[in-house]
């Protein structure tokens, strides 16, 4: 892998926290603790974690100091604490929480201030900001889940937002690709690693991922009590959740629809990009629209892969973006906080891929039929459980959402989440039979 840019790391330390500050801004105590739920966590111990994460993995594995809290461990540790437990735990009061995170930062900051070239110490400190970048989305969709207040991270509204839908599909040719991470990236999680050669056939693909009108329509055509869109599985998880519309949606009294967006409810925008469905809600759409899930490999093709001339087939070029080599910006890519929720499925057509897909990177993330497990001679990289215990029981997805940081996400990045996942930003777009 390339070197990291050191420099440009010290910002992104800075960059995380404030955001991760900002998250968690205006909450009261008890709202900082929150109920016991099995997709959250209370937000005291999720900040401190992300700090401990510095802490542990730079200034005391590397650096050898000594714990800023004698107790970090039995506090802090997610591998060793079960999720239940978590609130269980004797926290730092509130106060004693922000003065533990501002000792970390200000450690990591001086350790970043010798500008000598330190490999080991750049690698640790990408991995923790990335780690922190990961639990601020989770910041983000906590407070979706709680009903908190709109979380303040200055968002300007753009009117190019509102573009409408875009229909149709785009036909991708077969042949080779490289699935997989380059070896010239500055960094890679394990399970991105390594680039591999496989072979894929011709499929379409739909341009654009599926919008909150089209999942309507499978909506009200009772897509959710025909039990033959559903697998078992999905079937069961419907019925115990007693489920017939998204998990954030509802009719009001004149009979229009209209979600829930943090604390308010608000009239449902008809071309934004559907949000916060399961895997199996996904596959029930697909199976009533008689289409399916890309593979993650047919995913990774649409959005990274590039035509040869004749455009029958498939180039030797893989681009990092599907707009090309070029990070991310605001008219290319819904992240960041962005639009602080999905935007229309039609917008931003400066970050097409090289085939005509929409929005590939941002927005919403994408779920794909593959189920999440190793790449050819996967080997896990320092922190040991951040992929392997979710091999073969979550589903992948792909692209990033609106929360997702622009800094981490790529063409080649994967995250994972069980099927039965709808409180995520995790939408989905399908393929041609």
């Amino acid at each position: 892998m390339s070197a990291i840019n050191h420099p440009q790391l010290i910002h992104q330390v800075k960059d995380a926290r404030e955001r991760t500050l900002q998250l968690v801004d205006g909450l009261t105590e008890e709202q900082m603790l929150g109920p016991r739920l099995k997709t959250v966590n209370p937000l005291r111990w999720e900040m401190a974690h992300a700090a401990y994460f510095y802490e542990f993995w730079i200034l005391r594995n590397y650096f050898k100091e000594q714990p800023k809290l004698t107790n970090a461990d039995q506090l802090f540790n997610s591998i060793d604490i079960p999720h239940e437990k978590r609130w269980e735990l004797p926290l730092p009061s509130l106060e004693k929480t922000y003065e533990y995170m501002h000792e970390v930062y200000q450690a990591t900051l001086k350790h970043l201030s010798y500008a000598k070239d330190d490999g080991e110490r750049d690698y640790l400190t990408q991995y923790a900001v990335y780690h922190e970048d990961m639990h601020c989305e989770a910041f983000s969709y906590t407070r979706q889940t709680l009903a908190y207040p709109t979380p303040n991270i200055g968002v300007d509204k753009d009117d190019s937002w509102q573009a409408g839908g875009l229909e149709g599909d785009v036909q991708i040719p077969g042949g080779e690709f490289c699935l997989g991470a380059s070896r010239e990236e500055e960094f890679v999680f394990d399970n991105e690693k390594w680039a591999h050669v496989v072979e894929v056939k011709p499929f379409r693909i739909g341009r654009a991922a599926v919008s909150n009108l089209e999942y309507l329509k499978f909506v009200e055509q009772d897509g959710y009590s025909c039990r033959e869109y559903w697998d078992e599985d999905g079937w069961e998880w419907r019925k115990q959740r007693n489920l017939e519309q998204p998990l954030y949606w509802r009719r009001n009294r004149v009979a229009d629809w209209e979600y829930r967006h943090f604390d308010h409810w608000l009239p449902l925008p008809p071309d934004a990009a559907v949000a916060h469905i399961s895997w199996y809600e996904a596959s029930a759409y697909c199976r009533w629209a008689e289409r399916r899930l890309p593979t993650e490999l047919e995913w990774e093709v649409a959005a990274a892969g590039v035509p040869n001339q004749d455009g029958h087939a498939l180039s030797s070029t893989k681009r990092r973006y599907p707009w090309g080599e070029s990070p991310p910006s605001p008219d290319r890519a819904n992240l960041d906080g962005g639009a602080l929720g999905t935007i229309d499925v039609g917008a931003l057509p400066n970050g097409d891929s090289a085939f005509g897909c929409r929005q590939m990177i941002g927005n919403v993330w994408e779920w794909t039929d593959t189920l999440f497990g190793p790449y050819p001679g996967f080997t896990p990289d320092m922190y040991q459980d951040y992929s392997q215990p979710l091999f073969g029981i979550t589903r992948v997805l792909r692209g990033g959402a609106w929360a997702t940081r622009a800094r981490m996400i790529r063409n080649t990045f994967r995250t994972y989440y069980g099927p039965d996942r709808n409180d995520v930003f995790a939408g989905f777009r399908t393929c041609a039979l």
